[in-house]
């Protein structure tokens, strides 16, 4: 069974490098994908240089329009041409810890979508402001509410999907360009019937670098959420577990 780890990426290269070495080591067979934005800190190079070294280290260099929700769907197409079986989604600032994905791939073993939780029993969060907390804390009352959907922790970037899971929800382009985009395919997830589940972690805030939230985010996320329960997507009750 072939697991490919995606880690959509902007200037990260303080911190990218660590991650991918963390991440091989998990297992040997596990792959990484970095799906880069053409950084100007060289983070794609960083990668590129690994991937020579590594075998099972790959980089994607995006040169188009940058957008974490266009990486992340570039990278979704990237692994399931490579016939990957379980994709783990992280991002690439440190803060999703590679000592949990065993955990995750586990629990792939009887759902579509596995979801590492800040907010289920043994999960937390560390290093982060009381400012971002209580963002966060909002955020999520208000997708749980605006989308419908019943985890505890939907803007959780650190996720596994089934190969049959993302083939699902991708049918469709997705359309998100922007970090909304883990929002977009959480909705889609949960409105096809797909089996989610939460297991924990511990997220810590970015070891390095500098947070991508801009003072405009969550008015566009509130925005875009409203826009997309209005669309909807497929049917309610198609199940894939």
């Amino acid at each position: 069974m072939k697991t490919m780890a995606l880690i959509p990426t902007y200037n990260e290269a303080s911190s990218i490098l660590p991650l991918v070495r963390e991440i091989v080591e998990q297992a040997r067979d596990i792959e990484v994908l970095v799906v880069d934005d053409n950084s100007p800190d060289g983070t794609w190079r960083l990668v590129e240089e690994e991937a020579r070294a590594v075998p099972r280290v790959h980089l994607l260099r995006r040169r188009d329009r940058r957008g974490r929700g266009l990486a992340g769907a570039e990278g979704f197409r990237r692994a399931l041409e490579e016939r990957a079986d379980r994709i783990v989604e992280m991002d690439g600032d440190g803060s999703h810890d590679p000592a949990f994905i065993p955990d995750l791939l586990r629990a792939a073993g009887s759902a579509g979508l596995v979801i590492g939780s800040r907010y289920v029993p043994g999960g937390r969060e560390e290093g982060r402001s009381r400012f971002r907390r209580a963002m966060s804390a909002l955020a999520r009352r208000y997708l749980r509410t605006v989308l419908g959907v019943r985890v505890k922790d939907p803007t959780s970037g650190f996720r596994c999907y089934t190969r049959e899971t993302l083939a699902a929800i991708t049918a469709e382009p997705l359309r998100a360009r922007d970090p909304f985009i883990i929002a977009e395919t959480l909705y889609r997830c949960a409105r096809s019937g797909i089996r989610i589940v939460e297991v924990p972690i511990v997220f810590r805030d970015r070891r390095a670098g500098q947070s991508k939230l801009r003072a405009g985010t969550p008015l566009r996320y509130l925005v875009s959420a409203i826009r997309l329960r209005a669309s909807g997507f497929g049917p309610r009750d198609r199940g894939i577990a």
